[in-house]
């Protein structure tokens, strides 16, 4: 396989010290060895591949799904748990002017739709997911965002149709915030959870539906047969009349041609503090349950977990290895203790990193690829993959079922991923992107 990053990002070194780990036991399954058939392929383990293996298996479909080192090893294991509004980076004027406003509307009907997808599979399926929070909080790093948060309360409830909440910096301490931040914007959609605890739990759903997941195989190869399609492994062989490619930011460029240079691997950074008592809490002001992000481009999310822990996520690397995953840690650090100066004696043992997925129109894709035969792709959610990520799997298994859609699929969507310039070096586009980024956020 090859891919974008060099060896170092596709080790387990980037995630060794997640939290997640801790929380949740990794399920072994055996790798796939000799020639194995079924009706559709799945090629990913992670929120959108096993959401789409429980789909089609509980139609009755027979379904393998393949993963290159264990469920939850991916972005889908190692995220901040958000699941919430969000999927795709084009504010309404951005879509409006791509897609139009009906098809905007109908996107962001899609964001809430997700939302409540992921209710409803951990509630259907008893999934203890640690959920927790009644929507999110944005918070305005700049005056003018915060003046900007009232046209905000009047998109959201166009696009939502929901009353957001205006909160005043005065108003913070009475709401369990605090920070260098000049307001604060609650929009009640979404919860926040644990995605090592979902990701597992969604996997042993899809298992007991009938679908089977083999770890440690990785699809090195797919090539369209009379049968429908060849996948070679490592160990074996699997035959599928139809295959869905559902590894996101991991995915690889030379397994799906139609992929290569499609998308755009990025990381993000996350630190989980040790339990933090009362007094703590008190002392740094923020004691609320919500979960948080800031308006940057370059953002910041955070949240108080059940058991008190505080996660502080952060977007922008650039580089990998030992050293720069050393020097990413660091820049989170800095800001944790920005944000909470109280907190600065606090010890946060853990800490690693993954990689969110962005396309070039900056909006997800789920449909067929233009690949010979039966090919599908879900992908791009741009660090919102908790909620898009599900909600997309059971699009794509309704595609490949050729069953028809009654839920959001807007056309943006479904618009066919876009070449990034500079092809397999597209990566040094970045440093620009994020100095634009940074410098807008000023």
């Amino acid at each position: 396989m090859k891919r974008i990053f060099n060896g170092f990002a596709y080790t387990d070194e980037p995630r060794k010290n997640c939290w997640w780990d801790q929380t949740c036991d990794i399920v072994d399954r055996p790798a796939l060895s000799g020639d194995v058939s079924c009706d559709v392929a799945v090629v990913g383990g992670g929120f959108t591949g096993l959401s789409a293996a429980l789909r089609l298996a509980e139609a009755g479909y027979s379904v393998v799904v393949l993963e290159h080192r264990y469920v939850g090893w991916g972005a889908s294991g190692r995220n901040g748990g958000f699941c919430c509004l969000g999927g795709g980076r084009l504010d309404d004027a951005a879509l409006d002017k791509l897609a139009g406003r009906e098809d905007r509307l109908n996107f962001r009907a899609a964001e809430l739709a997700a939302i409540n997808f992921v209710d409803d599979l951990i509630s259907r399926h008893n999934i203890d997911v640690d959920r927790h929070s009644d929507g999110e909080i944005e918070l305005a790093h700049r005056p003018k965002d915060m003046d900007g948060f009232g046209a905000r309360v009047d998109a959201v409830r166009e696009n939502y149709g929901l009353s957001a909440r205006l909160i005043e910096r005065k108003d913070f301490a009475s709401n369990g915030l605090s920070g260098p931040f000049h307001g604060a914007l609650h929009i009640p959609a979404g919860f926040a959870l644990n995605p090592r605890k979902y990701v597992t739990g969604l996997a042993a759903t899809a298992e007991k539906a009938g679908a089977v997941i083999y770890h440690d195989t990785a699809a090195i190869k797919i090539r369209q047969t009379t049968k429908g399609h060849e996948i070679q492994t490592p160990q074996g062989r699997l035959t599928a009349e139809k295959v869905i490619i559902a590894t996101n930011g991991y995915s690889s460029e030379n397994v799906v041609p139609s992929l290569t240079a499609r998308y755009m691997p990025a990381q993000s950074t996350v630190l989980v503090t040790r339990p933090l008592s009362k007094t703590e809490l008190e002392e740094a002001g923020w004691t609320t349950d919500f979960m948080a992000s800031d308006t940057r481009n370059l953002l910041h999310y955070f949240r108080l977990m059940p058991d008190r822990r505080m996660l502080f996520g952060m977007r922008g690397g650039l580089l990998t290895g030992k050293s720069a995953e050393g020097r990413a840690v660091g820049r989170v650090r800095r800001d944790f203790e920005k944000f909470f100066p109280a907190w600065k004696h606090v010890e946060t043992p853990h800490h690693w990193s993954g990689m969110v997925c962005l396309s070039r129109a900056q909006m997800p894709f789920v449909g067929k690829l233009p690949d010979p035969g039966g090919l599908y792709a879900s992908l791009c959610y741009h660090g919102n993959g908790v909620a898009m990520g599900s909600y997309s799997g059971g699009l794509i298994a309704d595609l490949v079922m050729d069953k028809p859609i009654d839920r959001p699929y807007p056309q943006i969507m479904q618009n066919p991923l876009q070449k990034f310039e500079l092809g397999r070096m597209r990566r040094l586009l970045m440093p620009l992107a994020y100095l634009g980024f940074a410098l807008s956020d000023y």
